[in-house]
Order: structure tokens, then C-alpha cells, then sequence
């Protein structure tokens, strides 16, 4: 099998990690493309792991671990950088290395020990670090835009779970726009096919033209959105999904949201 048809199956994944990473979908992508350049130089990094996905998720997390790579533009760093890097200061990388790794990419224990080249018990460690960070978080309102019933409900459970507050549940375009202008939500929540047939993209759109708020999108069909031919949501939950995949994205999302008071 060549290089090629071996690598492609995982990078929708693994651009999803990288961006979920970084914060940023420009970051995140110039990461996976220095992975490529990697493996193009040393073909031989793919058969040094146990699966050819955990030597890209290693590859990636040596090179986010050894060089700077931010995708900025000429003209220095921008402010929004420099805030996230403030950000990820306060979060030790290891940590959230391991916990994107379990309850996003859904690596095993020993898995992510060979994706990062650490015993064990590090990793346990670096995950309850993560998961004590995260339960930190500020509170914040959170919109569902959501069809089915007993997943919204579920979502809901979740998010209140973990100490934030549901503002309301839209199950269309016009009830998602409605809700987002009355309630301001601090996050939205959406899915992609809604009940009436309309896109949850649209909506979301809609709402972006009112306010800035960041946005998590939930589909069954990643692969669908993380095409690298427009702009992509930086943060994407795969049906089915866990309650330990929402919590690390919800964190993540507002970690990043370059609107919040700090940034201003």
C-alpha cells in the first residue's frame, strides 16, 4: 500500500485533533502538513508505531511539542495568538494532549502512552489533570440547536452536569436564530440536518451575523465538513458521542473563544 492510501483515512481525524490542539483551523492545518512533510522525508516513521494512526497522532504531537508552528501571517504575531497562548500557559500541553487524545480522537490508555512516549501511569495522571482543569471552567450559556429529542435531552443533561446552563433547545432554523437573539448565548450546541429539513449551518450563520459566539458542531459525518476546501468549524462532536467528548470540546471552545472578556 503507498504512502498516500495508507495516511489518507485518518486525516479528516487527525486534522480535527490538530485543530482542537491549537484553536485555530490555519494552526491546526499547518501541523498536519509539517506530519506529511515529515513522513515524505522518513517514510519509515509509519512502521515504527504499532498502526499507522498512532504514528501520524505521534508524529504531529513531537512536532507540536518541538517546533513553533502558529500559521501567522507577515507582520508578527497577531493579538488573537498571543491571548491564546496566555490561555494554554494556565493548561499544561501534556494534559490536554492526553485528554483530546481519549475523549475526542478515542485512544486507549496505552495508546496515547505510545503516542506520546510515556508509561502509564503518566497518562492517568496527565487525564485527571486535565479533567480537574477542565472542571474548572467558567460556567457559561450554552444554546442546543438539536432535532431529536432524547439526544438534545441528553446534551442537556451533560451540559448542566458539568456546571453550565442551558439557555434553550432549537429544533429548527427560526427557533434557533429566535432563541440565540433573545437568550446570547456564551456557546452553541448545533447539529447539522434539522427537523424542518433546514441546515444548522445556516442557522449558526445567521447567528454569527447578530453576535460573535463560539460554535460546536455535532454530526454523524465529519468527514462531510473537514473536506479542506472552505472554511471548517475548529470544533466538531461525532454521533454517537460520550459525555467525556463533549466535556473536552465545550472546554476547548470556550478556551479558545477569542471574543471572551480576556480577549477584549
Amino acid at each position: 500500500m503507498t504512502l498516500s492510501a495508507t495516511v489518507a483515512p485518518h486525516l479528516p481525524y487527525l486534522r480535527r485533533y490538530a485543530r482542537a490542539l491549537t484553536g485555530a483551523q490555519s494552526s491546526g492545518d499547518t501541523y498536519v502538513a509539517a506530519v506529511l512533510e515529515a513522513l515524505i522525508a522518513d517514510p519509515g516513521l509509519i512502521g515504527a508505531a504499532s498502526t499507522p494512526r498512532i504514528a501520524l497522532y505521534r508524529t504531529l504531537c513531537k512536532l507540536w511539542g518541538s517546533i513553533p508552528v502558529n500559521g501567522q501571517p507577515e507582520g508578527g504575531q497577531p493579538a488573537w495568538e498571543t491571548t491564546v497562548q496566555g490561555r494554554l500557559s494556565n493548561i499544561p500541553g501534556p494534559a490536554r494532549q492526553v485528554f483530546l487524545l481519549s475523549a475526542v480522537e478515542g485512544f486507549e490508555r496505552r495508546e496515547i502512552a505510545e503516542i506520546l512516549q510515556r508509561p502509564d501511569a503518566d497518562v492517568e495522571r496527565l487525564f485527571d489533570e486535565a479533567n480537574r482543569q477542565i472542571s474548572e471552567m467558567i460556567a457559561s450559556d450554552i444554546l442546543i440547536i438539536e432535532d431529536e429529542p432524547l439526544i438534545a435531552l441528553d446534551i442537556e443533561d451533560t451540559i448542566t452536569s458539568l456546571g453550565h446552563r442551558s439557555v434553550g433547545i432549537a429544533r429548527t432554523h427560526k427557533e434557533a436564530v429566535k432563541l440565540a437573539r433573545e437568550k446570547r448565548p456564551q456557546l452553541v450546541l448545533s447539529d447539522i440536518q434539522l427537523a424542518d429539513g433546514s441546515s444548522g449551518i445556516d442557522a449558526v450563520n445567521d447567528i454569527l451575523g447578530a453576535f460573535d459566539v463560539p460554535v460546536i458542531f455535532i454530526t454523524a459525518f465529519p468527514e462531510r465538513l473537514l473536506t479542506g476546501e472552505r472554511p471548517e468549524p475548529a470544533f466538531l462532536i461525532t454521533k454517537p458521542f460520550s459525555p467525556e467528548m463533549v466535556k473536552a470540546l465545550i472546554a476547548q471552545a470556550l478556551f479558545f473563544d477569542l471574543r471572551s472578556r480576556k480577549a477584549a
